[in-house]
């Protein structure tokens, strides 16, 4: 196969310098601000955006060192395949966050709901559109008995390693 090159479009900034205590998920960040700094040379992109109420962040886990096909998720404690887990040690590790945008101020974007590190690379923006992106009769697989608990549930050390 062929490599695949991005580059960044931008910086998340949060108030997390480590994993330890991280929210795992957004839903589990509320009220936790931050910002999205995007590059000057994109921010003509940013028109528009703030119509919108939600957004998706698609970002580089820049943490994260290599990758295990087995992983015990931070829900449960049965390892599971890294592909039915959000485990951020990935072959490719790209993250997916829906974060509640509160403003754009030219290339910067109020966030909330952010649940990633300080100074994550940034490699794009979507518009997050219920209609486009919730779909209906939804399975969670083994996820359905840890309902609820992500809210909770902080990071820890077990993929820093």
């Amino acid at each position: 196969m062929e490599t695949i090159e991005y580059r960044p479009i931008g910086v998340i900034r949060s108030p997390f310098k480590t994993l330890d205590g991280m929210p795992i998920q957004p839903a589990g960040a509320r009220r936790v601000k931050g910002r999205v700094e995007v590059e000057p040379a994109f921010a003509a992109g940013l028109k528009d955006l703030d119509g919108f109420s939600h957004i998706m962040l698609v970002y580089h886990l820049h943490k994260s060192k290599g990758y295990r096909l087995e992983v015990t998720p931070y829900l449960d404690t049965e390892p599971r395949g890294l592909f039915a887990t959000r485990a951020p040690k990935r072959p490719n590790p790209i993250g997916i966050s829906v974060v509640r945008l509160i403003g754009v101020k030219g290339n910067v974007l109020e966030i909330d709901g952010v649940d990633v590190l300080d100074r994550t690379p940034l490699l794009d923006i979507k518009p997050f559109v219920p209609e486009f992106d919730k779909p209906e009769k939804v399975r969670t697989g083994w996820l359905a008995k840890a309902k609820g608990r992500v809210r909770r549930h902080r990071s820890d050390s077990r993929f820093a390693r």
